[in-house]
């Protein structure tokens, strides 16, 4: 009989089946915030004004959120082996082409085309690991599978930092070939062939509503760093209209047999939950991975490499702490792990409510470890409840919701916290002490978010479970 450590470890074949994906998506996630540090240096190069070069990020993201919700039915249609090597190869080809742009409309479309690729490979990820993990797995397989989603992007800037100063801008591109090279042939012979439905349908009534609907949404949410607020006319009518596509979008899907995505995942309490957790981790994990460099750069006065050195020790606290929340989580169930992750969020948080005053730097590097370790805890334990008790055919839709509250849900966190930054920033002295002051009062902002998520958080369940036989989708 095997032991109870013997049980808990993932068998060779999962472990090489999320090897062969890890390496796939490490481009995907490098270029998310590589591209960022290089911004001014593309500006300057291409001879462009800070709005226009912006869109080589916003037509990526705007990309990156429309094609999610395609992703279940061509997973269905085609198999999710040949949908990732088809996304894989198409980031790609947009990576070698941006790092080949001749202008700054050449560079903006190329990147669209990366966005399209990236966008359909991290739902495709999800559903290939999660239905060949098993449930009782599933917080451990976070844990793994989660590791790069929060160490490359602090990597990010220091690779972009490195290149920027020793190189062309083009090699932030150039840098995905090899990845991607390998990513292919791993994928190519190490990936099991999965079932295919030749005739599965596509919801085109309910992908028409619902691509427009990511787009006017994150479209609107880029705009408000830029015009300074949400009452701006470039912000408000693309998320009304994103709004309003998304309402009519949810009545139709309720009423579809088969939804682009669907809805009615949401009448299982457990996944309730952690699409609104996800939803407002935007306000804590991706708004505190825009106002932290922004805070050393602007405050310490460090440079892009200098800074991503410093944001390393967050890093370093979620490799702490994704494994024991991914053996804790599936032993005691979402809820609890999540709870101390929060906690712990908060108490790194909290160092930096007091940097206006004098800031020592070992002790925020000490809070950064802190910092990462409660996220890296949170953000496993509340994945792992979006897909608890799922049956397998749900995987997929589940897959593509929670990949889209994870896309809207960082703008809106970072939108939000640059309004906030900005209104602080206008009633603090324009020197280096009032600056330091504006980024204190923000992070208590970021402190009472991470409050805000005990609320859903107590919808997941307290001790983890088997799948239940019943759907979420009434017969």
């Amino acid at each position: 009989m095997a032991s109870a450590s013997e049980k808990d470890k993932l068998d060779p074949a999962l472990r090489k089946l999320m090897g062969i994906l890890i390496v796939g998506i490490i481009a995907v996630l490098l270029d998310t915030t590589i591209v960022n540090v290089a911004i001014n240096t593309l500006r300057q190069d291409l001879h462009v004004s800070v709005a226009t070069i912006q869109w080589v990020n916003t037509g990526y993201l705007l990309a990156l959120g429309m094609v999610i919700p395609l992703t279940a039915w061509t997973v269905a249609r085609f198999g999710a082996k040949r949908m990732w090597l088809f996304s894989l190869a198409l980031f790609l080809v947009g990576s070698v082409l941006s790092g080949a742009a001749w202008d700054v409309s050449s560079l903006i479309g190329f990147r669209v085309l990366q966005g399209i690729g990236g966008g359909l490979m991290f739902p495709i990820l999800q559903t290939l690991l999660l239905q060949a993990a098993g449930a009782q797995r599933v917080g451990r397989l976070m844990a793994v599978v989660g590791m790069p989603a929060v160490v490359v992007p602090i990597l990010g800037p220091v690779v972009g930092g490195l290149i920027i100063s020793n190189s062309d801008w083009r090699w932030i591109f150039f840098i995905n070939i090899p990845i991607c090279l390998i990513g292919l042939v791993l994928a190519w012979r190490g990936l099991p062939e999965s079932p295919r439905r030749s005739k599965a349908a596509l919801d085109i009534t309910g992908l028409v509503l619902l691509s427009p609907a990511l787009a006017g949404m994150l479209y609107g949410l880029s705009q408000v760093g830029a015009e300074g607020g949400f009452v701006h006319t470039s912000v408000i009518a693309p998320l009304t209209v994103g709004l309003v596509l998304l309402a009519v979008f949810i009545r139709h899907a309720l009423r579809s047999g088969e939804p682009v995505v669907d809805v009615r995942l949401f009448r299982i309490r457990s996944f309730t939950g952690s699409g609104v957790l996800l939803f407002i981790s935007g306000l804590s994990l991706y708004g505190v991975m825009m106002m932290l460099p922004l805070y050393y750069q602007q405050v310490g006065g460090h440079s892009a490499l200098q800074t991503g050195l410093l944001l390393a020790p967050q890093g370093v606290g979620s490799l702490l702490t994704r494994g024991p929340a991914g053996r804790l989580t599936d032993k005691l169930g979402p809820r609890p792990v999540v709870l101390v992750g929060m906690a712990l969020t908060a108490l790194g948080m909290a160092a930096f409510t007091q940097a206006a005053h004098s800031p020592n730097y070992v002790i925020l590097s000490a809070s950064l470890v802190i910092l990462g370790a409660g996220l890296g805890a949170a953000t496993v334990s509340v994945m792992t409840g979006a897909f608890e008790g799922l049956q397998p055919g749900q995987i997929p839709h589940a897959s593509s919701a929670t990949r889209i509250l994870q896309q809207v849900g960082g703008s809106f966190g970072t939108a939000v916290l640059a309004v906030i930054l900005q209104w602080q920033l206008s009633g603090h002295a324009q020197d280096a002490a009032g600056r330091a002051a504006a980024f204190g009062n923000t992070f208590w902002w970021v402190l009472g978010f991470a409050a805000v998520s005990v609320a859903p958080a107590m919808l997941l369940p307290h001790r983890s479970r088997r799948p239940e036989p019943q759907s979420a989708v009434p017969a």
